[in-house]
């Protein structure tokens, strides 16, 4: 049997990182029903217009679409149904409090197998601007051009 890489996502929101930044992680674990779970191994899920509310004490991921499983039968789950994340009681209070910040949100980041078992990344985000944007993008090009020159200038 060929193992594969533990943490290779199924699935990245890389939307996320451009449009909001990213203030704290958290790993949550994803209930899903059987056919969910098939279609998430093989890869069908999307996550771009994905974000999570705290609904009871409870942490709920919606938007997220996850396509049907093609050998499913009547029983096949629903696409865009609201999912449950399981998360420690005093994550979810930590959560609760941060997103009653102005400009704060739930977002997930990306989805991935751990011992067998979905899990899903979830980020704490703040909305960015168009200005802040462009900030982190001259940003980014000023770091890759720095180490461009410092490899260039070590091989000398």
């Amino acid at each position: 049997m060929v193992k594969t890489d533990l943490n290779r996502p199924l699935a990245q929101n890389k939307k996320a990182s451009h449009d909001y930044e990213i203030v704290e992680t958290f790993e949550a674990g994803l209930v899903l029903t059987g056919t969910e779970i098939k279609s998430v191994r093989a890869g069908k899920i999307q996550l771009r217009d994905g974000f999570a509310r705290v609904r009871n004490r409870e942490v709920w991921l919606d938007g997220v679409h996850i396509a049907e499983y093609s050998q499913g039968n009547i029983f096949n789950h629903e696409e865009m149904r609201s999912r449950k994340l399981l998360l420690h009681k005093k994550q979810i209070i930590l959560i609760e409090k941060r997103l009653l910040d102005a400009g704060m949100t739930f977002v997930p980041l990306k989805v991935y197998l751990k011992n067998g078992f979905a899990k899903v990344l979830m980020g704490l985000a703040r909305g960015k601007h168009n200005y802040d944007k462009r900030e982190s993008i001259k940003r980014k090009d000023i770091n890759r051009e720095l180490k461009r020159q410092l490899k260039n200038y070590q091989t000398r």
